[in-house]
């Protein structure tokens, strides 16, 4: 759910939390209605936390490796 709050603080118009479960659905439409956005310094504290784990990619495989980008599968869905 952090993932969620996170994104929540970005300006976006659609977070997807991906649910398999009612409780699951539940939990992220709680979170929509009781959500308010960090403070600016709050904010920054977690990016601070946060920037070491998240500098390489290690733990977002599906941002750095290709295994996870269908089109490099499929380059044929490019056109």
């Amino acid at each position: 759910m952090n993932v969620c709050i996170n994104a929540l603080n970005l300006p976006t118009s659609t977070v997807i939390t991906g649910i398999d479960s009612l409780k699951i659905l539940d939990q992220a439409l709680e979170a929509a209605r009781t959500f308010t956005p960090m403070s600016k310094e709050t904010l920054n504290r977690l990016l601070a936390r946060t920037a070491t784990a998240a500098a390489t990619g290690r733990y977002e495989l599906f941002k750095t490796d290709s295994r996870f980008d269908g089109t490099a599968q499929n380059p044929q869905w490019l056109g």
